[in-house]
């Protein structure tokens, strides 16, 4: 990862002094030319590094860097803050590389510009499902301008009115109390309260966004964690949602979480298809979402999805028995 590598590079620099470049590639297991194209580009971003030509030249930081490090900017440092927070370091793999530079750079920083950066962090929370399911950042299209509204009403702490398009539903206005924001299975959410309600908003059905200079009505301290736990389970518990055993083929998995409303379990078949628990709206939602896959997935359970599946592919072949 290329943001912990230029990390390194730089407390490199800063606890041993002078380095050449081929010493630098050997520490950081890169080649040259790598470390060359990365101390171009922490001299872009303003960290003083400079270069000592000679027998016994190398690159080198400015005395004083540590204070310095205020050129990282709000959002570069909120970035790399929320990558440490919640369970986003299982996700990708960062332990202990990531965590332990980012430890670093944040102890450099200076108090209150560390303090007002970990607050906002807590007000995302990256993947808190992926002791379930391997996972991917979100990749559901969402309006560039739409984001940076909400993204600056949750951190703001100000109200947000968002243009929304609900399902089956004409998009509306609504002015709403942001909490937090959320990524779940390549989905982000987000985390509001509207008129006192809780409410959880699908980013990418947010059409327009404009933040509102008037404050939330929020708390000050927030476990996002948990709040995204308590509101999936009371979803999950209204209703008449169902849960459905599934057996897939693993070339078809996208397509079918695209349609399910929460993952519970997954492991490999004995035949190389997939076992997947998955949850869906209601028993109408569950067969129409597994017959858009044919052949490629079977449900094992409930029996009575077995059954109305049955039923429809009998009727269908009862159709096209009949002479036109």
């Amino acid at each position: 990862m290329r943001a912990d590598r230029l990390v390194s590079l730089v407390l490199l620099l800063r606890q041993r002094g002078r380095l050449t470049a081929n010493t630098l590639a050997r520490e950081l297991e890169v080649s040259t030319r790598t470390v060359l194209r990365d101390i171009e580009v922490l001299s872009a971003a303003g960290v003083p590094v400079y270069a000592e030509r000679g027998r016994h030249g190398g690159f080198a930081l400015l005395p004083g860097f540590r204070t310095e490090l205020t050129g990282l900017n709000h959002d570069e440092t909120l970035a790399l803050l929320t990558a440490r927070s919640g369970r986003g370091e299982q996700v990708f793999g960062l332990r202990p590389a990531l965590a332990s530079a980012i430890r670093k750079v944040v102890d450099a920083l200076p108090e209150g510009h560390l303090a007002s950066a970990s607050d906002a962090a807590r007000r995302f929370l990256v993947d808190p499902e992926s002791d379930l399911l391997s996972r991917r950042l979100v990749t559901e299209e969402v309006a560039d301008t739409a984001m940076v509204e909400v993204r600056r009403a949750v951190l703001a702490g100000h109200k947000l009115r968002i243009h929304y398009a609900a399902t089956d539903q004409a998009p509306q206005w609504r002015t709403v109390d942001p909490i937090g924001l959320v990524t779940v299975r390549e989905r982000g959410y987000l985390l509001a309260t509207r008129s006192g309600e809780d409410r959880t908003y699908r980013l990418s059905r947010v059409l327009a966004a404009e933040e509102l200079p008037e404050a939330a009505q929020r708390p000050d301290r927030v476990d996002l964690d948990r709040i995204w736990r308590e509101r999936s389970a009371q979803f999950l518990s209204d209703g008449d949602h169902i849960t459905v055993l599934v057996r897939l083929s693993p070339e078809r998995r996208e397509e079918l979480l695209d349609t399910t409303l929460a993952v519970r379990a997954e492991e490999p078949d004995a035949d190389g298809r997939l076992r997947l628990e998955v949850t869906f709206q209601d028993l109408r939602h569950a067969e129409w979402a597994l017959w858009q896959l044919g052949t490629d997935a079977e449900a094992l359970a409930p029996q009575s999805l077995r059954t109305s599946l049955r039923d429809r592919a009998a009727a269908i072949a009862a159709r096209y028995e009949e002479a036109p």
